[in-house]
């Protein structure tokens, strides 16, 4: 009997052990999984403390990295107030589309994969004039000069009438979120180097002078100034086409109105330009996404507190 007890008695204990043991793993996993948090909190703080002072540096950097502030030299043709905007189509299109963008964001390359093809045919028929201003949101962000280094560049670019070409390139090209691929110029030029009559000496040292960084700096000051929720901000006559995610104006809702504005105008040539065909909604486009897909989540807004995944955080936002 007295065996029995013994033997169960340390049944007793060695359950007793056990189970002490298993109740002190879940505290120590407790203190880790509390100590990394606290770890990865510092982090996260160093890494936007960083970030913002890199933006400010980087909103003047120039060729050799050092900041400089130079004069506000704004590319050939820009147009609207302070001449902060490159404009696309004919002048004397019925609407108009303003786009603030900016090169290293990822919503921004989905709003130009998804429209590029529909806005592209609405300007060849002159119902459509577009307003690009070029945002350095993503190098505030998360650190780099990239937005700003292809921004100066898509601004030489319009100083050779290569601006479309050359700005639909850079966003085909775009390199991840994370990836300052766009702040070597090296990688500049060799885009440059696949539009036509672009990689010119002029262009070259137009890019690696940081001709107009400053010009950059201050439509990204226009930016924070008019309090957008994000990037892309795009409107249409005035009103913003991708806020209100219930009814988010597509490219064929975007195509209908553009040429309903313009048949509504009563001029002949407009009239008739609305009536060719176009690619619809649901046509490919060259970055293989379909025109007609609704906007991705929008992830890098304006705010610090926004997320900065690929889903660029409703409609197609950074």
């Amino acid at each position: 009997m007295s065996e029995k007890n013994d033997g169960a008695n340390r049944d007793a204990t060695k359950r007793s052990a056990r189970e002490r043991l298993l109740v002190e793993r879940e505290r120590q996993k407790t203190r880790d999984k509390r100590r990394r948090t606290l770890v990865v909190a510092a982090a996260v703080v160093g890494v936007l403390g960083l970030a913002t002072v890199v933006g400010v540096i980087a909103a003047n950097t120039g060729k050799d990295g050092s900041a400089k502030a130079g004069p506000v030299v704004a590319p050939s043709g820009a147009t609207g107030k302070d001449a902060l905007a490159i404009q696309a189509g004919k002048p004397e299109a019925k609407s108009s589309l303003t786009v603030w963008e900016d090169f290293r964001c990822p919503s921004c390359k989905f709003f130009e994969d998804n429209y590029r093809d529909v806005i592209h045919d609405l300007e060849a028929k002159g119902l459509l004039k577009v307003d690009y201003h070029l945002v350095t949101l993503i190098d505030r962000r998360m650190g780099g000069s990239g937005s700003l280094q292809a921004a100066n560049a898509a601004a030489c670019a319009q100083d050779a009438a290569k601006f479309t070409a050359y700005h639909d390139l850079l966003f085909q090209n775009q390199p991840q979120e994370t990836d300052d691929a766009f702040g070597k110029n090296a990688k500049l030029l060799e885009l440059a180097g696949k539009v036509d009559g672009l990689d010119t000496p002029e262009f070259r040292a137009c890019v690696e002078d940081g001709t107009h960084n400053t010009w950059v700096a201050k439509s990204d000051a226009a930016f924070t100034a008019g309090q957008f929720r994000g990037t892309p901000t795009v409107l249409l006559n005035g009103k913003d086409i991708l806020s209100d995610q219930a009814n988010q104006v597509t490219p064929q809702k975007l195509k209908e109105q553009v040429e309903a504005a313009a048949k509504g105008s009563g001029g002949a040539d407009a009239g008739a330009g609305a009536g060719k065909a176009s690619p619809s909604a649901g046509a490919t486009t060259g970055s293989g996404a379909k025109a007609g897909a609704k906007a991705s989540p929008s992830a890098s807004r304006t705010g610090s507190g926004a997320s900065s995944g690929r889903s660029s955080t409703g409609s197609p936002q950074d």
